[in-house]
């Protein structure tokens, strides 16, 4: 069935994807109309993730779907992958950071530092969605230093000891299994940045919802505790050696992330689009007024901007030669950008730009989220003056 959303492409982007790109956007921008627009203003006065279309998302494919078919993964290239995370945050930021997080920040690590009977044991599990992960690197104290960190993983003669807690961890209160970082200190003479698979029923282990947003409502976000929390010596993923590790996988999300926050603007921007076509005001559509057609163009030229970043960063991430500093640049210049045109959105709808039943106020709260979280616009700009001048700032 066509989708009732024809999308935004001022610039043919269509031309610049494979007929397997479209084909894998198209039926991921179909489900979220059917099944996601319905439910998610609801859901997200509810302050509730919609578990119930966990199974789908999994039956999608979208879980880990750049990873190898081997796993059970659906082993896509990377724009499409980036265009799947597109499609579900136009949907909502967090059914999108659902996905996220279980495939770029648990599968992806154990993919790339796991041993061989880790990837075979996890991948499968969590692609079909039989398993729920979370990641455990952020702590109260150190959110943008995360080289910070006071979790620790005490050796000992039978596996690890762990101890600490990790704060504002997505899909943490329903998750069956973490990946924590922590730092042990069986490198050398110093101290080192490892990775762990936690079972979240494991003796220690515990998690409670965050209390008190105001963004982010239809998501799952938690506190992680662990006291004592014995692992065998199988749970530490074998590859990872440093900081350098938890990174790579942030810069994995951070990616879907360049792609995602284009499909919240251009949920607003079509809602804008039609309000402005559709709203009478002083005899005539609002549309006709200068002030609109000025905001309506300037989202349109910001989105479609973002769109040819993607999908140029998308290729060079395919020929491997993508950096974690576009990727930095991609993220926050989209993020930037998505976070106004959904303010734009909300205030050319005026008084009705504030109810549920429209989906610019949502993502403007939203958004004010993914604005921070994997690296806040400030970070992300020091990385990018590093990356210029060869200095650090921080």
């Amino acid at each position: 069935m066509a989708s009732k959303y024809q999308g935004i492409d001022f610039y043919d982007v269509d031309g610049l994807l494979s007929e397997e790109e479209r084909m894998i956007r198209d039926t991921v921008r179909d489900w979220v109309d059917e099944r996601v627009m319905p439910l998610i203003g609801e859901a997200y006065i509810e302050h509730r993730f919609p578990t119930e279309i966990i199974p789908e998302l999994s039956e999608l494919g979208v879980l880990g779907a750049n990873l190898p078919e081997e796993y059970g993964c659906a082993g896509l290239n990377n724009v499409a992958y980036g265009l799947i995370n597109q499609e579900l945050e136009r949907g909502d930021s967090g059914i999108r950071s659902f996905s996220s997080v279980q495939g770029a920040l648990v599968m992806y690590p154990i993919y790339a530092f796991g041993s061989e009977d880790q990837k075979k044991e996890w991948l499968p599990k969590l692609a079909s969605a039989e398993k729920i992960g979370c990641f455990g690197l952020t702590e109260p104290d150190y959110g943008s230093n995360p080289g910070g960190m006071i979790t620790t993983a005490k050796k000992t003669d039978d596996g690890w000891l762990l101890n600490g807690t990790k704060m504002w961890i997505t899909n943490g209160s329903m998750a069956n299994v973490a990946i924590i970082w922590a730092q042990t200190d069986e490198i050398g003479d110093t101290k080192g940045i490892r990775g762990f698979i936690v079972p979240t029923d494991a003796d220690g282990f515990s998690a409670r919802d965050q209390k008190g947003k105001l963004s982010l409502l239809a998501s799952d976000t938690s506190e992680l505790h662990m006291e004592d929390v014995h692992l065998s010596d199988s749970a530490l993923l074998p590859e990872t050696t440093g900081l350098k590790n938890p990174l790579m996988c942030l810069t994995q999300a951070r990616y879907g992330i360049s792609f995602g926050v284009v499909g919240a603007a251009m949920a607003c921007f079509d809602e804008a689009r039609n309000y402005a076509t559709e709203r009478v005001m002083f005899g005539e559509p609002i549309g006709g007024k200068q002030i609109q057609q000025v905001r309506l163009a300037d989202m349109l030229t910001k989105i479609t901007q973002g769109q040819l970043l993607c999908i140029q960063l998308g290729r060079l991430k395919d020929a491997g030669k993508a950096t974690a500093q576009q990727v930095s640049l991609a993220k926050r210049a989209n993020c930037d950008m998505a976070c106004e045109v959904a303010r734009e959105t909300r205030r050319l709808l005026g008084a009705n730009g504030i109810l549920a039943e429209y989906h610019s106020m949502r993502h403007m709260a939203n958004l004010e989220s993914v604005y921070t979280y994997e690296g806040t616009h400030d970070i992300h700009s020091l990385i990018l003056g590093q990356a210029v001048t060869g200095i650090s700032a921080f």
